[in-house]
C-alpha cells in the first residue's frame, strides 16, 4: 500500500462510510509497517471539500441556528453542526499528513492519530443523529474549515491556523455550549450530548498540543520566532480572537499556549 496515493483516495472519498472504511484499512496497514512512502509523489490541490456530494454548502450566516435545544429540531441542528466540524477535521488531519513532506515520522503518526480520533468523534455524533431519526447531510453546512486548508499551504501556517487557532477556539466554545446545555431540563438525549461533548473537549486538547509541537518545529525549521503566530492569525483572521473573555486558560495552557500568548489574546493578565 502506498502512503500518499492512499491518503489522496481517502481525502477524495465522497461518502463518509466509504471514507472511514478506507482510512481504517489504511491505518491498520500503516501501524503494521505495511505502507510505503513514495517521496516524489505530487500532492493535489483540492478545489472542493469531500462532503460536497453529501451536504448542501451555504455561507456561514445561513447555517441553521442552534436554538431551543429542548426540541428535536434544535438538538439536530446542534449535533449536526458539531458533527460537521468533526468530519471536516478528519480531512484536515489527513491533509496535514498528505501535503507536507520530508518531516519526522512522528509528524505523520501524530496527524493520522488525530484523524482516527476525529473519526471516532464523528461516529459518536452521527449515532446521536440517527437516534433522532436524522443523518449527516440533512442540515446545511459551511465551508470555513476547508477554506482554511486551501489558504494554508505551508507547514508553519497550517499548524498556526488549524490546530492553534481553529481547534483551540473549540476549547473555548465547547465549555460555553456545555454550560448552556447543562441548564436545560434533563432528558436522555441531553445527557448523551453532554457526555459526548465532554469526551471531545478532553481529547481535542491533545490535538491542539500536537499542533503546538509541530508549529514550534516549523518555526525552528524556518528560522522564525514563534511570535509569528499572531502575524499569521492576523493575516487570515483580522477579527482576531473571537472569545477573549471566554478563553479556556487551563485547557490552552495544557495544549502548549504560553502565559504571554494568553495574556495577549485576552488583552489583560489572565495567566502568570
Amino acid at each position: 500500500m502506498k502512503f500518499y496515493k492512499e491518503l489522496e483516495l481517502i481525502l477524495e472519498a465522497k461518502n463518509p462510510k466509504n471514507k472511514i472504511a478506507a482510512f481504517n484499512k489504511f491505518y491498520k496497514a500503516y501501524k503494521l509497517g505495511e505502507v510505503e512512502c513514495e517521496h516524489e509523489y505530487k500532492s493535489k490541490e483540492f478545489d472542493s471539500p469531500s462532503y460536497y456530494a453529501v451536504c448542501k454548502i451555504v455561507p456561514p450566516q445561513d447555517v441553521p441556528k442552534r436554538s431551543n435545544l429542548t426540541t428535536r429540531e434544535g438538538q439536530i441542528n446542534l449535533i449536526h453542526a458539531i458533527a460537521h466540524i468533526e468530519y471536516s477535521a478528519i480531512d484536515l488531519a489527513l491533509d496535514g499528513a498528505y501535503r507536507f513532506r520530508g518531516l519526522p515520522k512522528e509528524y505523520y503518526a501524530d496527524w493520522l492519530e488525530v484523524a482516527d480520533d476525529e473519526i471516532r468523534h464523528f461516529l459518536m455524533l452521527e449515532k446521536l443523529l440517527h437516534e433522532l431519526d436524522a443523518k449527516y447531510g440533512d442540515i446545511e453546512v459551511h465551508n470555513a474549515l476547508f477554506e482554511a486548508s486551501q489558504k494554508t499551504q505551508t507547514l508553519l501556517e497550517r499548524m498556526a491556523v488549524v490546530p492553534r487557532y481553529l481547534e483551540a477556539n473549540g476549547l473555548d466554545a465547547t465549555p460555553m455550549i456545555l454550560t448552556k446545555i447543562k441548564k436545560l431540563p434533563k432528558n436522555e438525549m441531553i445527557g448523551k450530548v453532554i457526555s459526548t461533548l465532554e469526551i471531545i473537549l478532553e481529547e481535542e486538547i491533545e490535538h491542539v498540543k500536537k499542533g503546538d509541537v509541530w508549529f514550534n518545529y516549523a518555526c525552528d525549521k524556518d528560522g522564525v520566532k514563534n511570535d509569528v503566530y499572531f502575524e499569521i492569525i492576523d493575516k487570515y483572521y483580522p477579527q482576531g480572537f473571537l472569545r477573549p473573555k471566554n478563553l479556556n486558560i487551563n485547557a490552552r495552557k495544557e495544549a502548549g499556549f504560553s502565559c504571554r500568548e494568553l495574556n495577549f489574546m485576552a488583552k489583560k493578565e489572565v495567566c502568570r
